[in-house]
Formats: structure tokens, C-alpha cells, sequence
């Protein structure tokens, strides 16, 4: 496929990658593919893309084949309205992405709902991961979860969706709390989340996610029923002990879940570990 015009607006020198576009039936999804050698996956979640993963892809690149998905809606792949923008179907895109790509002895670092995304995957093909970074991310029914049915009828319900909708809110305000050093968000590095949801009608993806944190649990508890396939998967917990989403008491499930998992905590930072602690985490992946 023919690449396509990419925007103005996208700093070519901290995001020094060829676009790569693969053809979804609602639309085409952009990913980054860089470097030889066995592979990483990076799915991220909401508001975010391939962009969160740069520092660690510049790393990495040298000794490995670098993967970085955007969800169809987010990023540079393309953002059509009649999407229903579900997770179950961003799970469908990735599962054939990865399976057009034939990739084998994957390293999966996923994070936000790059979480339950990436998972189904892996849960679907556990013969092709080698090994899986978790970042704070859940994969579990939370329609019990006080904390998170008042967010999810929050921000997924009118009054979210119209910020949303309106003022770019979610990449904006929610992603700005996400982090736990307020420094790292740069003005600039800020716009490349801001940027790639230029219309209002843009964002559709960026507000159907927060009512399916709730909406789509019968799908999660599905996905944590068969968590047993990746007992001896998940390597690594990464997470920000700042963050706002994804607590200590979530981290402590994966605990429970994974009790051979390395645990690095992040004492300072928040909810994008890829952006706070690219050095830590890409040291934690040669060290696999």
C-alpha cells in the first residue's frame, strides 16, 4: 500500500519511523515495523498509539524487530464514524495483523486496554509468545468495582462523551492526570496525543472505550477465565505507583495471577510507563 500523506503536525525526529498500513475491514490500521530479530509487540490503549512507544522502539530496534500497532481511530491509521470502536473488535484487527505478519517467539508489552486487546491475543495463540510485559492494565469483569462503574458512567455517559466530543477532554485533561511526572508531558510531546484527533467526530474512538471499562465485561471475564494459558508468559509487571486508573490493589491481582512475574515498581511515576520509564522497561526486556 501506497504511504500515506503523514500530518504536519508529526515530529519526524522523535518519531523517526516508516508508516506501515494494513488493511481492516473498516479501515486501514498504521503500525511501525523496525529492526531484526525476535519480536516485540507494543499495544497501547486509549488516548494513546504507536507514538508512546518511540523511545523504546529507538532502543530496542538494534537487537530486535519492533512492532507498534494504532488502533484503527487512534493514531495514523484511519478514523472512520461507523466503526463501533468495541475492544472485541480492535482485538479482531490486531489478532490479524499479527497473524498476516506470521510472527513467532513474540515479546507483548501492553498496557491501558492494550491490556485485554493484546491478551486475546495471546490467549488465542500462546505458541506464538515467548514472553509478555504487563503495564498497568486490568483484565477482569470491574462491573462490581465502585471505582470504576463511577468512571465508566462518568466519562462514558453524555456529559463524558460531550467533553470528549467538544473539547478533546480525554487527551487533554485525562491524559495530563495519567502521568505521574507532570514534566515528562511535554507541550510537545503533548500535541502528538492532542494532534491526531484533529475533528470532533475523530474522537468516537476516544469515547467509546470509557463505557466499556463496565460495557464490555462479559468479554473480560471471558479473557480472565482462560488467564491459566498464560501462566508461564507474563515476565514482567511494570507499574506506575501514581496512577489514577490502575491502582496497588489491581497491581496486587496480577500478583495473585502471576506469582512468578518480576515486579518493578515506579514509585513517581503514572499510568504510561513506556513514556515515564522507557530505559527501565526496555532493561527489563534484554535482561528476558
Amino acid at each position: 500500500m501506497a504511504n500515506k500523506t503523514r500530518p504536519n503536525w508529526l515530529d519526524e525526529k522523535e518519531y523517526p519511523f516508516k508508516s506501515n498500513y494494513f488493511s481492516t475491514p473498516h479501515g486501514d490500521m498504521h503500525y511501525v515495523d523496525e529492526g531484526a530479530g525476535n519480536p516485540i509487540v507494543f499495544v497501547p490503549g486509549n488516548p494513546s498509539w504507536s507514538f508512546e512507544a518511540r523511545e523504546m522502539i529507538k532502543s530496542l530496534s538494534a537487537q530486535y524487530r519492533c512492532i507498534a500497532v494504532d488502533h484503527i481511530g487512534f493514531g495514523l491509521s484511519d478514523k472512520p464514524f461507523d466503526f463501533s470502536y468495541l475492544p472485541q473488535e480492535h482485538a479482531k484487527h490486531l489478532d490479524a495483523l499479527l497473524e498476516s505478519l506470521d510472527l513467532k517467539n513474540i515479546t507483548l508489552v501492553v498496557g491501558d486496554w492494550g491490556g485485554p486487546i493484546g491478551l486475546s491475543y495471546a490467549i488465542r495463540h500462546p505458541d506464538r509468545i515467548k514472553s509478555i510485559i504487563v503495564t498497568n492494565t486490568w483484565l477482569w469483569s470491574l462491573r462490581n468495582d465502585w471505582y470504576y462503574v463511577g468512571y465508566s458512567s462518568f466519562v462514558g455517559g453524555p456529559i463524558g462523551r460531550w467533553l470528549i466530543r467538544t473539547r478533546n477532554f480525554f487527551a487533554k485533561n485525562v491524559v495530563y492526570m495519567a502521568f505521574g511526572d507532570k514534566s515528562k508531558l511535554t507541550p510537545h510531546i503533548h500535541a502528538h496525543y492532542l494532534n491526531q484527533f484533529p475533528n470532533q467526530e475523530d474522537r468516537k474512538g476516544n469515547w467509546v472505550f470509557p463505557a466499556q471499562v463496565v460495557g464490555a465485561s462479559d468479554w473480560l471475564e471471558t479473557l480472565w477465565n482462560q488467564r491459566e494459558v498464560l501462566k508461564d508468559k507474563v515476565k514482567v509487571l511494570a507499574w506506575g505507583a501514581k496512577d489514577i486508573a490502575f491502582r496497588e490493589k489491581e497491581l496486587q491481582t496480577w500478583i495473585k495471577a502471576f506469582p512468578g512475574a518480576r515486579v518493578m515498581r515506579f514509585q513517581n511515576s503514572g499510568h504510561f510507563i513506556p513514556e515515564e520509564n522507557p530505559v527501565e522497561l526496555a532493561e527489563a526486556i534484554r535482561k528476558l
